[in-house]
């Protein structure tokens, strides 16, 4: 759901003398199978006309700009308009007339006096806006360009490669632009003298690249991919501090995540990444390498995301929140295998990765994860793949075929894996429950059960239109509905409802996000901004009332299941880090105890992980730990300050993590002192 990497960075590009040109690019998923396109034609009256369309997993935008540069290469006018990735409308337009610049789209407007050159920052902006920021860039002198309304880009060179086509060959260069969002953006450009966009490459999922040299996609994300990692290897050198030998964390009150309780004072011993021993505030008198002086602190054990796409660049996000394991539900199994390799070879700031392999049916609308498969025979070499790999489940998704779901899920079983997902089309939550499923990921999956009917495509954004519109209306106490809780138990059935995520179904334009509204203070400028923007098309008052009460009853549907005794699992599937813990808290809303959501991260989450060797703070388990200033046992909000992150054998300080990440720290770091 968060594969929108182009959007945060909302920058275009430009044509010397106002030349009339074109240039096509093709935007590829799944190792070269076209997905959508962007045309830019730059007219010979100075207006520069963009079409971009992308399409995967049955959504995504499609959006038409058009802008006039002035001559410093930035915007005189600008206007995009068009859908979002989940239908929302798109209306933004941009001035500048003199030193004065207004701006409008649909959740701001504004307007702001200029001293000399600034580039206008679209919201809504396609993948083509990196050229204007580049050629921008690449005439500053000073190397700096600053944005409206706020921030300033940064550019360096960080590689260059040749690539070859049927009508010759060209240099380029691979670009790191920094200033907007948490990380730096990489995009592939020319070597001109006013250097624009060639490819714009998210690794394992998209490449957007210029038509007629898509030969050349899988190398340049090969070595976009080892520049990345020389960037990420460097940050995680910075912010991890090593713990060889033993570790002494003194006067810490240990929350036991198997009672869900919050325990007296306690002398936590580790040794070389594993607890040694928990003993009385106190009475732990052997020598240690170092002290970490607790402070009468909430100890907990490191925190689980059970739900992840993970990227290189997440892992700051998720260790300073105190996620220090995440569980991996669908990738590009060749990124998905590289990460865990950095990760375990110390190489990444990432928290420990539990993988579970994605299977998905052939059809138009198919997320172009992992394996898509057509048959049985290859939906079962897919399993086997997984099994030898080391997964621990696999995940179904929306195309897959309904014939073969039975027979898939009992191989799965048989080769030792769990098995969850998505509902097939065609199929209801209770039919895939009775085909064994030990597993379903996010709410509007298992409520749809109860919305479908038997023509319902929900490989279209039917699947959040359709809950939006229909949950408001539903009697969780009608007999269906009861008996399908009962199936649940019965079966028992996991639920991983991504609550927070599903925040987007009641956004209306213009409105702070209630998924990041306590964390948006901290965060940089530009993201804020983002925050406002909505993803659903809600056109009036009575929709945004009855989008909201669905999804308040979704947040209540939790609770229901919760008190019937159905495991809830808390995962994000969308910002890392802050979204996991505006998930603890919306489970606190639906009735859990601030303990029974923590516990819901910590213990139950790492036996549905098979992943036992951690989630717990107990003599022999992982050194996964985080201190938390203030007492989340109480008040669940007290999860965001967390003051000290320990993964196995290195420590990280969140602050010092945030603080590179652009985002004010949420406390003061406890830092590791000397015996």
């Amino acid at each position: 759901m968060k594969r929108t990497a182009w959007v945060g960075l909302a920058l275009l590009l430009t044509a010397p003398a106002w030349a009339a040109q074109t240039v096509r690019y093709v935007a590829l998923v799944d190792g070269g199978k076209q997905a959508g396109h962007q045309i830019v034609e730059h007219g010979d009256d100075g207006v520069t006309r963009v079409d971009f369309i992308f399409k995967d997993n049955g959504r995504g935008p499609e959006l038409k700009e058009e802008y006039r540069l002035g001559p410093d290469g930035t915007f005189v006018r600008y206007a995009v308009k068009g859908t979002s990735t989940f239908g929302a409308p798109v209306d933004e337009s941009f001035v500048r007339e003199g030193a004065v610049a207004r701006w409008k789209s649909t959740s701001d407007q504004g307007e702001m006096r200029l001293d000399g050159t600034a580039l206008y920052s679209p919201l809504g902006g396609t993948p083509q806006a990196s050229s204007v920021a580049i050629a921008a860039l690449a005439r500053r002198a000073d190397g700096k360009l600053p944005l409206v309304p706020s921030g300033t880009l940064t550019m360096r060179k960080v590689d260059e490669a040749e690539v070859v086509s049927a009508t010759g060959k060209r240099k380029v260069q691979l670009l790191a632009v920094t200033g907007v969002g948490f990380t730096p953006t990489f995009a592939w450009a020319t070597t001109d003298a006013e250097p624009r966009l060639f490819a714009f490459i998210f690794p394992g999922f998209l490449q957007l690249i210029e038509e007629g040299w898509q030969a050349n996609a899988a190398a340049l994300e090969a070595r976009q991919k080892e520049a990345e990692g020389k960037a990420l290897r460097e940050l995680q050198a910075r912010l991890a501090h090593p713990l060889k030998g033993t570790t002494l964390i003194r006067n810490a009150r240990v929350f036991d995540s198997e009672r869900a309780r919050l325990g007296e004072a306690r002398d936590v011993l580790l040794r070389d990444g594993t607890i040694v021993s928990v003993a009385g505030a106190g009475e732990e008198h052997a020598r240690a390498d170092r002290v970490i002086d607790a402070g009468g602190r909430v100890l907990l054990p490191g925190l689980f995301d059970m739900h992840g796409h993970v990227g290189r660049w997440d892992g700051g996000l998720n260790i300073a929140a105190g996620v220090t394991t995440v569980r991996d539900l669908g990738n590009d199994n060749a990124t998905l295998q590289q990460i865990i390799a950095a990760e375990k070879a110390g190489a990444l700031l990432s928290p420990r990765i539990v993988a579970a392999g994605f299977l998905e049916g052939e059809s138009p609308m198919s997320a172009r994860n992992g394996f898509v498969v057509k048959t049985l025979d290859e939906a079962k070499k897919a399993v086997d793949w997984y099994a030898a790999n080391g997964y621990v489940q696999v995940k179904i998704y929306n195309s897959f075929p309904k014939e073969i779901l039975r027979d898939t899920v009992a191989y799965a079983h048989a080769k030792g894996l769990r098995v969850s997902g998505h509902i097939p089309v065609w199929l209801r939550a209770q039919d895939a429950v009775e085909a064994g499923y030990d597993e379903i990921q996010h709410i509007n999956q298992v409520l749809l059960n109860f919305l479908v009917k038997p023509d319902t495509d929900t490989r279209t954004l039917e699947r959040f239109y359709l809950p939006a519109k229909g949950v408001a209306d539903l009697d969780f106490d009608s007999k269906e509905v009861q008996d399908f809780i009962a199936l649940l138990k019965a079966r028992n059935v996991a639920i991983d409802p991504t609550l927070a995520t599903f925040d987007f179904l009641r956004q209306r334009a213009g409105e702070l996000s209630q998924a990041y509204a306590a964390v948006a203070p901290h965060l940089p400028p530009d993201v804020q901004r983002s925050l406002r923007v909505a993803e659903f098309d809600i056109p009036d008052d009575a929709t945004a009332a009855r989008y909201n009460r669905s999804y308040e009853k979704m947040v209540e549907f939790v609770g229901r299941m919760y008190r019937a005794g159905i495991t809830i699992v808390p995962g994000t599937d969308a910002v890392a880090g802050f979204t996991l813990q505006r998930e603890l808290e919306l489970y606190v809303q639906a009735g859990m105890t601030p303990a029974q959501a923590l516990q819901s991260a910590t213990w139950t989450a790492s036996r549905i992980a098979r992943a036992e060797d951690r989630g717990v703070i107990a003599p022999g388990k992982r050194a996964d730990l985080i201190l938390i200033d203030g007492d989340p046992t109480a008040n669940i909000a007290d999860i965001r300050k967390v003051a000290l992150v320990i993964k196995g054998d290195a420590a990280y300080y969140p602050a010092d993590v945030h603080e590179a990440l652009g985002i004010k720290p949420f406390a003061m770091p406890v830092r590791v002192g000397s015996h």
